[in-house]
C-alpha cells in the first residue's frame, strides 16, 4: 500500500498527488512512468512521473480525470492509500549533452514536459518552453515553467490568457527566424504532437515526442502499447515512451486511441454515478 502524502487540484479536471514510494523515488528520472492500481479490484493505468524527491521519498503524479480509474483515484484524499505503485518504467528522456532545447507541452502533457525542462535547466541547457491550453481555466504549472525557462510562451486556443493560438504558431515563428535547437521535445495530445512534427519537419529540426498509448502490463508482454515507428512495431513501455517524431505513424496511433474512447466515457460515467449513490 502506498500513502498519498499530498493532493492538490490544479484545475477542475487535473489533480496533483505526491505518493510515498521511496524506492521508486531513488531511481526515477524524467520521462519515465509508473503503473498503479487504486484498489485490489482496480485496473492498471500508466502515469508519467511528474516529479520526485529522493530524500523525502515521494513521487509526484499529475493526472486528468477522464475515465473510471482516474475518477476513483481523484476520490482518494491525503493520508489515504492506493493499492499498487510500480516503477520506474520506460526509458528516461535523453538530456545529456544537450545545450539548447525547445520543450513544448500541451494540456496535461505539461506535467510530463515540466520535469524534463527542469532537468535540462539544472544541467545548464538553454531552455525555450512553449505550453498551450484550451483556455485560461485549464492552465497548469505556469510558474514552474517560467522558473526553468530562458524563453517562455503560453498559448490558449481562445486567447483568454497568454497569446491566442496553438503551440505550433510561436514554434514556426522561431524556426522561420532561423533559430535551431539540439532537439525539440513535444509532449501532449497526439494531434498536437503530429502538427508540431509536421512543422519542425519543414525545417529539418530534430524532434522527439512522448507517446502514451493504452498500456496494461508495462513490460512489453501484452502488446497493447504498440506503435508503428519507422515502419517497425515498437512498444511504448519498453522502447519508449520517447520516439523520433518524424518516424511515428500518428494517424495509426490516433485511430487506436479513439477506439477506446466510447468505452472510457461509459466507464467514467458509471464510476461517477457510483460515487453519487455512495454520497446519497
Amino acid at each position: 500500500m502506498y500513502r498519498i502524502a499530498k493532493k492538490v487540484s490544479l484545475n477542475p479536471t487535473v489533480t496533483l498527488m505526491e505518493i510515498e514510494a521511496p524506492l521508486i523515488a531513488k531511481k526515477a528520472k524524467p520521462g519515465q512512468f509508473i503503473i498503479l492500481r487504486v484498489d485490489e479490484e482496480g485496473e492498471r493505468i500508466p502515469l508519467t512521473v511528474a516529479g520526485y524527491d529522493r530524500e523525502a521519498g515521494w513521487v509526484r503524479i499529475i493526472f486528468q480525470i477522464v475515465g473510471a480509474t482516474t475518477e476513483k483515484l481523484n476520490h482518494k484524499e491525503e493520508g489515504e492509500y492506493i493499492q499498487d505503485f510500480v516503477g520506474p518504467l520506460g526509458v528516461p528522456t535523453h538530456v545529456e549533452g544537450l545545450k539548447k532545447v525547445c520543450v513544448i507541452g500541451g494540456g496535461v502533457g505539461c506535467a510530463i514536459a515540466l520535469p524534463i525542462a527542469q532537468e535540462l535547466h539544472s544541467l545548464g541547457c538553454e531552455v525555450t518552453s512553449i505550453i498551450g491550453f484550451r483556455n485560461k481555466d485549464l492552465v497548469i504549472l505556469e510558474d514552474e515553467f517560467r522558473a526553468c525557462s530562458d524563453n517562455f510562451t503560453l498559448m490558449t486556443d481562445d486567447g483568454s490568457y497568454g497569446k491566442q493560438g496553438n503551440v505550433t504558431m510561436p514554434l514556426k515563428e522561431i524556426l522561420e527566424a532561423g533559430e535551431r535547437f539540439d532537439e525539440v521535445i513535444a509532449i501532449g495530445p497526439l494531434v498536437m504532437m503530429k502538427f508540431v512534427t509536421l512543422t519542425t519537419k519543414e525545417y529539418d529540426q530534430k524532434t522527439v515526442v512522448s507517446m502514451n498509448p493504452i498500456m496494461v502490463d508495462g513490460t512489453g508482454m501484452c502488446g497493447g502499447c504498440r506503435l508503428t515507428v519507422g515502419g517497425q512495431t515498437k512498444f511504448a513501455c519498453v522502447d519508449g515512451p520517447d520516439f523520433d517524431g518524424f518516424e511515428v505513424d500518428f494517424d495509426e496511433a490516433m485511430s487506436r486511441a479513439n477506439s477506446y474512447a466510447k468505452f472510457e466515457r461509459k466507464a467514467h460515467s458509471d464510476a461517477c454515478n457510483l460515487f453519487k449513490k455512495e454520497v446519497e
